[in-house]
């Protein structure tokens, strides 16, 4: 019996994602190939726009359908060792600098002790996919346009020397001040990660991978922001008619952002921190995640946009 293609399509992603195990690095193929996630792409019909199409005989009322997915916006490494990204293919834009040389863990050098106070790199460049992921997204329906750039550096913590390193100005805002604001968890629930604020490489938290997804996350707050004291481009994407991009990134809050864990485990679904999916320790301290955006867009039928509604949720 010959399968159809669709079924097909659907053994060759999942043959990919059922190998799981610890790496130390990842190469831009493997990153490539693990966007054929449905569970990521989350790809919905929204509502229906309408347009106007005016010719010489008059005009016409036309409508498109509303759709709403993620797009892998970009890769965000957080590392210990600077110059180490896990994505091995742009580890030569981060390398070490004289005002950014080290990185690692802090120790009492007591053995019976945990290694509390730890330090991250961290990178943010445009995931690679481009049309491999226009290509699988395609198969569903219209695809809108993410803002990442495939290989643009979006933030490179080895170059924000003075924020991520000593935590300038942002020590001494209120979020980074008071306890329980921008908090990746939550202390009443027993599940604290840690605080988004200072948006640096330091912080406190015996778990590594989860020390590493914190720093992960402050990276992509910053990114997804315009305007923030440090050095960096905003990965954001202007709207217009027809096409409504992501905004900034939340913690805790997956209509305004997901993560697809890359390094240690390459994962085949998406999720916030915290969360209680196996978490793997990377012995070398490297972690890599895909940040997947939510964007809604329609396909223009027109020359004037007239507007759209939403389907009840």
């Amino acid at each position: 019996m010959r399968l159809p293609r669709s079924v097909l399509r659907m053994g060759v992603a999942s043959s990919l994602f059922c190998w799981v195990s610890s790496a130390l690095a990842i190469t831009t193929g493997a990153i490539t190939a693990s966007v054929a996630s449905p569970d990521c792409l989350a790809y919905r019909v929204v509502g229906i726009c309408y347009w106007l199409m005016c010719s010489t005989f008059g005009c016409d009322l036309q409508t498109s359908a509303k759709v709403s997915h993620y797009v892998p916006d970009a890769v965000v490494s957080s590392y210990m060792v600077t110059g180490h990204n896990p994505w091995i293919d742009v580890a030569f834009m981060s390398p070490p600098n004289p005002s950014a040389k080290d990185g690692g863990d802090g120790t009492t050098n007591q053995s019976h002790e945990n290694n509390l106070a730890k330090f991250r790199n961290a990178d943010v460049i445009g995931h690679p996919a481009g049309a491999v992921f226009s290509k699988f997204a395609g198969e569903f329906g219209t695809v809108c346009d993410g803002a990442g750039v495939p290989f643009t550096p979006y933030l490179l913590s080895v170059f924000d020397t003075i924020p991520w390193r000593w935590n300038i100005p942002e020590s001494f805002y209120p979020e980074a001040l008071t306890p329980g604001l921008r908090e990746i968890g939550s202390r009443a629930l027993l599940n604290l990660w840690g605080n988004v604020y200072p948006r640096g490489g330091f912080l406190h938290q015996t778990d590594d991978y989860k020390a590493s997804a914190v720093v992960a996350q402050r990276a992509g707050d910053i990114v997804t922001r315009p305007g923030q004291i440090h050095v960096y481009q905003p990965l954001l994407a202007l709207p217009r008619d027809g096409y409504w991009p992501a905004g900034p990134l939340f913690e805790t809050a997956p209509l305004t952002g997901k993560w697809q864990e890359l390094v240690p485990t390459l994962m085949p679904i998406c999720a916030v921190f915290p969360n209680y999916l196996p978490h793997v320790q990377a012995f070398d301290g490297g972690y890599a995640w895909a940040l997947w955006r939510p964007y809604s867009c329609c396909q223009r039928q027109g020359e004037i946009f007239l507007g759209s509604v939403d389907f009840a949720p």
